[in-house]
């Protein structure tokens, strides 16, 4: 639970413009879906796809580095995480248990089983997208656990999109159609506490001397 006295405090070292920015993002932050990326290995294309995550809303990002493991490219996520959570996973067997018990349904994303459109997916279900390697795509294990397969409708010659053009594309209409439901979607008030904390800590310079003259005048 977070100390709301404390959380007060801290915004007060905040410009109004920062405290209404953060207001503002957090009530279109969503959990209702999710991202997974599987072992991509040009760093750029995790990195974009978390961008494209903070640019439509998604509050959590799941990366699967059972082979690959690298950092985020900082110029390319443009500062991005740091205001998206990150979770990291060294077995996509751990992802995929992790998320299903947290309610998500698993959706492969690939050109080639032909499930689901785009444009015919259910948005109210709970949802994490999986995005695979430039080359092989999803994991064999992703395939066998997916709940359904989506697909973006292609017309040209070319089969495949690059996964941070993908992520976006997909992003962009599930995020936009999830807004005229009335699924409740948004974050609860405890995790909006959270993450203006966890943004206060990223933002304010000299953070932890603060948070100690505050509980230790």
């Amino acid at each position: 639970m977070t100390d709301l006295k404390l959380l007060n405090h801290l915004e007060s070292y905040l410009t109004e413009h920062r405290k209404d920015r953060f207001e503002s993002v957090l009530l279109q932050r969503t959990k209702h879906f999710t991202v997974a990326t599987e072992d991509v290995y040009q760093l750029h294309n995790t990195s974009a796809v978390i961008r494209s995550c903070d640019v439509f809303g998604i509050q959590e990002v799941n990366i699967v580095e059972e082979q690959n493991s690298k950092r985020i490219d900082k110029e390319i996520a443009m500062g991005a995480q740091k205001w998206v959570d990150l979770n990291r996973y060294h077995s996509v067997n751990n992802c995929i248990s992790d998320l299903k018990n947290k309610g998500y349904q698993i959706v492969a994303t690939t050109p080639h089983a032909n499930n689901c459109e785009l444009q015919d997916f259910d948005v109210t279900k709970k949802s994490c997208f999986f995005f695979g390697r430039e080359t092989e795509g999803l994991s064999q294990d992703v395939l066998d656990a997916a709940d359904c397969f989506l697909k973006i409708p292609m017309v040209g010659f070319t089969e495949s999109l690059n996964i941070s053009v993908s992520a976006a594309i997909i992003l962009q209409y599930v995020t936009s159609k999830l807004r005229q439901t009335d699924v409740n979607w948004q974050l609860s008030k405890n995790e909006m506490h959270d993450k203006r904390l966890d943004w206060c800590e990223k933002t304010i310079k000299s953070y932890d001397d603060i948070v100690d003259r505050f509980y230790n005048p």
